[in-house]
C-alpha cells in the first residue's frame, strides 16, 4: 500500500513540473488563427497570432508591406493578410499554403517570418504584415524583399530594410535607418541618429534631433529641422533645408540647393542648380557649374560658378572668419558688408569694356588698365575697419557691386 501511494505521489509531483514548466513557457507560445475569405473579385486570408513581449522584434519577409506601431500592450500582436487575384477557392488555398507564416520568440528577439515556398511567384499576390508592439522594445528591424514599411512609436531603434517600396519612420526615440530600392523616404520625429538611402526616391525628413545622413539616386531632399548636422547627397534632384544646427554638406547632380538657416558651416556643391542660403554661422563654400549663388548672413564664403550671377553678405556672427574668394565665368557679383566687418578687399574684371566696378566704401579704390579702343581691365582694393580676412572678388565678365549692409 505504501509503494502504490509512493508512486501516485511521484506522478502527482511530475504532472505538477510539467504544469509548472508549460506555465512558464505559455507567455511565450505561438496563438495563431488563419481565415480566408471571398473579398470582391479576389480572396483574401487573414492570420492572426500574438507572441510575447521581448527586448527586440525581427520582421522579415520575402514579399508584402510592413507595417508596426508601438502601444501600450503587453504583448506583440500582429495580423497578416495576403490577397490573391480572381480564382476557385480551391486555386487560392493552394497559393496561400505557398507562403508560409511563422512567429516564434528566440532568446530575447520575437521573429515574424514570411517565406513564400513555392516556385514562380504569381503576379496577383499581395500581403500585409500589421504588427502591434509594446513601445519599450529596444529594437525593431523590418525587411521585405520589395513592399513599404511604416513604423511609429518605438522608443528604441529601427532598422527598415525594402528591395524597393517607400518608407516612413515616425516617433522613434533612437536612432533610425532606413534603405529601399526605389522608393520614397518620409521622416516625421526622431531622437537619434539617421541614415536614409533610396535608389531614386524622395526623401522628407520633419525634425531629426541626432545627425542626418541623406542619400537618393536621383530624388529631391527635404529637411525641415535638424539637431546635428546633415549630410545629403543626390544624383540631381533638389535639396532643401529650413533649419540645422551643426555642419550641413550637400552635393546634387544638378538641382537647386535652398538653405535656409544653418548653424554651422556649410558646404554645397551642384553640378547646375542654383543656390540659396539664408544665414549660416560658419565659413561657407559653394560650387555649381552655371546656376546663380546667393548667399546671406555668412562670415565668409568661397562661392564659385561657371556662368552664374553671385550675391554675398558679409557679417560678423562672432565665430571663426576665413578668406573669401567670389568667382563667375560671367556673371555679375554684389557683396554686401556689415558695419563691422574688418576684411581686405581685392576685385577684378578681366574684360572690363561695358562693366564697372562701384563701391559704397571710399576705402575701396577702383582702377583700370587699357583703353575704350581696346582691351580694359578693371581693379578694387581697399581695407575696411582696419583690415581683416581677405574677400577675393573676380567675373571675367560682369559688374562687381560693394554695397554697405543694412540691419
Amino acid at each position: 500500500m505504501a509503494r502504490i501511494e509512493e508512486a501516485t505521489l511521484k506522478r502527482a509531483l511530475q504532472i505538477v513540473g510539467l504544469a509548472g514548466v508549460l506555465a512558464l513557457l505559455a507567455p511565450l507560445a505561438l496563438a495563431q488563427e488563419t481565415h480566408v475569405s471571398r473579398e470582391g473579385g479576389a480572396w483574401g486570408q487573414e492570420i492572426t497570432g500574438s507572441l510575447a513581449a521581448v527586448k527586440n522584434l525581427r520582421v522579415k519577409v520575402d514579399m508584402g508591406s510592413v507595417v508596426v506601431h508601438g502601444g501600450q500592450q503587453q504583448g506583440i500582436n500582429y495580423v497578416v493578410h495576403t490577397h490573391f487575384g480572381n480564382s476557385s477557392e480551391q486555386d487560392a488555398r493552394r497559393q496561400f499554403e505557398q507562403y508560409k507564416v511563422t512567429a516564434y520568440v528566440k532568446g530575447d528577439t520575437a521573429w515574424i517570418v514570411g517565406d513564400w515556398q513555392g516556385g514562380r511567384r504569381p503576379r496577383h499576390f499581395s500581403g500585409e504584415f500589421s504588427v502591434m508592439i509594446p513601445r519599450e522594445m529596444a529594437l525593431v528591424k523590418l525587411e521585405t524583399e520589395g513592399g513599404n514599411v511604416d513604423a511609429s512609436g518605438v522608443v528604441g531603434r529601427v532598422e527598415a530594410e525594402s528591395g524597393g517600396g517607400s518608407m516612413r519612420l515616425d516617433d522613434i526615440g533612437g536612432g533610425a535607418s532606413a534603405e529601399t530600392g526605389g522608393g520614397s523616404i518620409h521622416v516625421g520625429t526622431v531622437s537619434g541618429d539617421l541614415g536614409l538611402h533610396t535608389g531614386g526616391g524622395s526623401i522628407e525628413v520633419q525634425h531629426a534631433n541626432g545627425k542626418v545622413v541623406a542619400e537618393t539616386g536621383g530624388g529631391s531632399v527635404e529637411i525641415q529641422a535638424g539637431a546635428q548636422g546633415a549630410t545629403i547627397e543626390t544624383g540631381g534632384g533638389s535639396v532643401q533645408v529650413r533649419q540645422c544646427n551643426g555642419k550641413v554638406k550637400v552635393s546634387t547632380g544638378g538641382g537647386s540647393v535652398d538653405l535656409s538657416d544653418v548653424g554651422g558651416p556649410a558646404e554645397i556643391e551642384t553640378g547646375g542648380g542654383s543656390i540659396r542660403l539664408t544665414s549660416a554661422k560658419g565659413h561657407v563654400h559653394a560650387e555649381t557649374g552655371g546656376g546663380g549663388i546667393e548667399l546671406y548672413g555668412v562670415p565668409s564664403a568661397r562661392a564659385e560658378t561657371g556662368a552664374g550671377g553671385i550675391t554675398v553678405k558679409l557679417v560678423n556672427t562672432g565665430g571663426e572668419r576665413n578668406d573669401s574668394d567670389l568667382e563667375t565665368g560671367a556673371g555679375d557679383i554684389t557683396v554686401y558688408i556689415a558695419a563691422d566687418v574688418a576684411i581686405d578687399v581685392r576685385a577684378s574684371v578681366d574684360m572690363g569694356n561695358g562693366h564697372h566696378i562701384t563701391s559704397d566704401f571710399p576705402d575701396i579704390r577702383i582702377g583700370s588698365e587699357g583703353d575704350k579702343w581696346g582691351p580694359k581691365t578693371l581693379t578694387a582694393e581697399g581695407k575696411l575697419n582696419g583690415g581683416g580676412p581677405t574677400v577675393k572678388v573676380h567675373t571675367s565678365s560682369g559688374d562687381i557691386c560693394f554695397k554697405r549692409a543694412s540691419r
